[in-house]
């Protein structure tokens, strides 16, 4: 249960929204937890590490146009709606 619990909040922060002041450190936070329990390749986590100090800059669109992390794509089209 404790885990579901950590899941949740880990989903939470990496959708924080843009332009939050940290919430590119944030994102990239939660992005390595996801990365870590092997939801999340290396190739988009690396997106969300080069977005971590740029608050206003959304990962997705980087990651579709480097044509990476499609499953993780499909999962944040999927839990957003």
């Amino acid at each position: 249960m404790a885990d579901e619990a950590e899941a949740a909040e880990q989903w939470r922060l990496v959708n924080t929204p843009l332009g939050e002041e940290w919430s590119g450190r944030t994102r990239y936070a939660a992005a390595m937890y996801f990365h870590k329990r092997g939801e999340m390749d290396a190739e988009t986590l690396e997106v969300y590490r080069i977005c971590a100090r740029l608050d206003r800059e959304d990962p997705l669109p980087i990651i579709r146009e480097r044509g990476v992390g499609r499953r993780w794509l499909e999962r944040m089209t999927s839990e957003s709606s």
